[in-house]
């Protein structure tokens, strides 16, 4: 459909000059200094971090990291110690663990969200707006308060004066204990999700729409063909996101897991000792948990600047 390429052209050109704008906005002297005392701020300490995990254990107990620029003396022991503790859990399969929780955990609050979004920007039904709203309110509940609920749910499911409205989902043994944490994660994300994806999704130009349905395109066509390979830049955003804080989370992980289904947080959280005496190992350890949040960062940051300056066009 000719209608479609031109509408996601000039969606692309109106980000594009918004980018320009913001780019000649932030190259000024002063926010270039900015910047770069930013940088520093934020830099500096995770250097001395990275050289610490190098340093042997004394050499760490006895001068700071910096000393080690003059009088260098590494080591990788650090990091061979720290994939070879944890008799119950071993960072190597925290690791994995971490894998395997937080790529279903982002990926299908994604698959969710963009769906609703997509219903709310472009389906009318009764009492759309008021739905809306109820869920864009759900991001004021903190995690805290939902955590005894959703036990409940897993257990006892739901019920008001004794009539279950909604039966336990039974994923309460150690079989279910990765499906507790995928549906913990989900429900907090979802509520942002939406809206974000509602936001991106709102803006398309009406034409593009009108043009399919005029073609023959049902909502699932439209939806398929048209809205999602044009929110992929707000998707990759919200993904690096969700998976940054999957990866980093370690509250929902306790509750819902146990034993060999703790993730990498758990480990590193136990390397430094019962005291915190062996933080040296937990250096190494935290550069290790680094390399994927990073790869995932770079493998989408083409996306990331893009979907965050997709709001702020129209049409």
């Amino acid at each position: 459909m000719s209608t479609v390429g031109e509408s996601s052209r000039r969606l692309m050109a109106a980000t594009e000059r918004t980018s320009g704008k913001l780019r000649k906005a932030t190259t000024s002297r002063g926010a270039t200094i900015a910047a770069f005392i930013i940088a520093a701020v934020w830099t500096i300490p995770t250097f001395g971090l990275f050289v610490s995990s190098f340093r042997q254990a004394d050499d760490i107990k006895t001068s700071g990291w910096w000393t080690a620029l003059s009088n260098p003396s590494f080591t990788l022991d650090n990091y061979a110690q720290a994939f070879a503790s944890g008799d119950s859990l071993p960072l190597s399969k925290a690791f994995l663990n971490s894998l395997v929780i937080t790529i279903p955990a982002a990926v299908v609050p994604i698959l969710i969200a963009s769906l609703a979004a997509y219903a709310f920007a472009w389906i009318n039904f009764k009492g759309r707006n008021t739905l809306f709203v109820l869920v864009f309110a759900l991001q004021i509940v903190p995690i805290q308060m939902a955590l005894v609920p959703l036990l409940q749910l897993f257990s006892d499911g739901v019920k008001i004066g004794g009539l279950y409205i909604l039966p336990g989902l039974g994923v309460n043994g150690l079989d279910g204990a990765y499906a507790k944490v995928w549906i913990a994660h989900t429900i907090f994300a979802l509520p942002l999700a939406i809206f974000m994806l509602h936001n991106f999704i709102s803006e398309i130009p009406d034409e593009v729409i009108e043009a399919a349905r005029v073609d023959g395109a049902g909502h699932g066509k439209i939806f398929s063909k048209i809205v999602l390979p044009l929110t992929m830049p707000a998707i990759a955003s919200f993904g690096i996101f969700q998976f940054l804080w999957v990866w980093n989370d370690l509250l929902v992980a306790t509750v819902f897991t146990s034993g060999g289904e703790l993730p990498i947080t758990k480990a590193l959280q136990d390397l430094s000792g019962t005291y915190g005496q062996s933080w040296e190992l937990l250096t190494a350890g935290a550069f290790i948990s680094m390399i994927i949040p990073l790869a995932v960062f770079f493998a989408l940051q083409r996306f990331f600047v893009r979907g965050l300056l997709a709001g702020a066009t129209k049409g």
